[in-house]
């Protein structure tokens, strides 16, 4: 499947990309994260225009991302598990990590395999509004493409051992950015209870 990908890719640029971000963060098994790296890499040699593979990837996501909350509000979570073949214990694992987690896990859940693709759904199937699972869900759509297509860009030719290594650590990587992120909200947060 991925060397088809690849060709279609290859030939038709940032479509193929945009629908297979849509498709795989709705939860068909396309290699999402392979793609977008290869298509950093595309981007680096002049095959492909950087700004339009990152507009593709991230609108791709959010759309395929959109598309799922929206089943998980009018179908709920327990019909689409069922009709996605996702294992018990997956769908008990994500109920669990969103109720713990809740928003949090919308923005950095693209970086937990198998999670990203339950973790809409099992918001559109809770009371959460759109305006806030988009508040969430948006930005880590963008935090996610752009990490893999930039990754594929500065790689070069060694796009693939390097992305060997990123798949290899990508929770280790989830734990820092989210504590990257976590320590600049308390500090802007901190700056402006001190300028108050």
């Amino acid at each position: 499947m991925e060397e088809r990908l690849l060709h279609w890719l290859a030939r038709d640029g940032t479509i193929v990309l945009f629908f297979a971000q849509m498709l795989g963060i709705f939860g068909l098994p396309i290699p999402d994260e392979f793609l977008m790296t290869v298509a950093g890499t595309l981007a680096r040699n002049g095959h492909l225009h950087l700004w339009s593979t990152l507009l593709a990837a991230v609108s791709g996501c959010i759309a395929g991302i959109t598309l799922s909350y929206w089943l998980g509000r009018t179908v709920g979570f327990a019909a689409v598990h069922r009709f996605i073949h996702l294992s018990d214990s997956a769908f008990v694992r994500a109920q669990r990590w969103f109720l713990r987690f809740g928003c949090w896990l919308l923005m950095f859940g693209y970086f937990i395999p198998g999670v990203r693709h339950v973790t809409a759904i099992a918001a559109g199937s809770t009371p959460l509004g759109f305006r806030t699972f988009a508040t969430y869900a948006y930005p880590g759509a963008v935090l996610w493409s752009f990490g893999f297509v930039f990754l594929g860009y500065f790689a070069g030719e060694r796009w693939r051992s390097v992305f060997d290594l990123v798949r290899r650590r990508l929770p280790l990587i989830a734990v820092v950015v989210i504590a990257v992120v976590a320590a600049a909200a308390l500090f802007i947060t901190s700056r402006k209870n001190a300028s108050a």
